[in-house]
């Protein structure tokens, strides 16, 4: 039966100790922050915008969040520094050819890989996946890789 005196339990089988926390995966925080809308959580389609702090969102739904001034409404945690439609920049971004995401019906037979991006780096090739750091020009809104904005060293829009 236990505990009749034949056997002595240990500390460690009569205390339970502080749970452990649960990790986010970095991997999906990452495929989560690149693939869907900040705002809305809805998947990220043309036209896209992105703020200062590097947020992407859909651009209808940072239009949804300004219009709606209702009292009852608190303001989105993702997007509260946004005060007009002025504080986002329209991306121009280059397609990935190799993605075939929205190309093909998904049936469930293939594998889907969630690194594999949508966008690219136009000038070194670099996918916008997470891993690597990617830069907007806020004047005209074309996004390249940091290490492409390295190499070419300048201000000026290379489109």
């Amino acid at each position: 039966m236990g505990c009749d005196g034949g056997t002595i339990p240990k500390r460690h089988e009569l205390v339970k100790g502080p749970r452990k926390v649960e990790k986010v995966d970095k991997n999906a925080e990452l495929v989560a922050r690149w693939n869907y809308c900040a705002l809305s959580q809805e998947k990220l389609r043309r036209p896209i915008v992105a703020c200062e702090l590097g947020r992407l969102y859909n651009k209808d739904a940072i239009i949804e969040f300004l219009l709606d001034k209702s009292a009852d409404k608190t303001p989105m945690e993702a997007a509260s520094h946004i005060k007009s439609i002025k504080n986002v920049t329209e991306l121009n971004l280059a397609d990935n050819p190799a993605w075939s995401g929205d190309k093909e019906s998904i049936k469930g037979d293939k594998y889907d890989d969630p690194q594999s991006a949508r966008f690219i780096c136009p000038v070194v090739g670099l996918e916008m996946n997470g891993r690597h750091r990617f830069c907007f020009l806020r004047n005209c809104g074309c996004v390249f890789s940091e290490r492409a904005l390295k190499e070419i060293k300048s201000e000026v829009c290379h489109k």
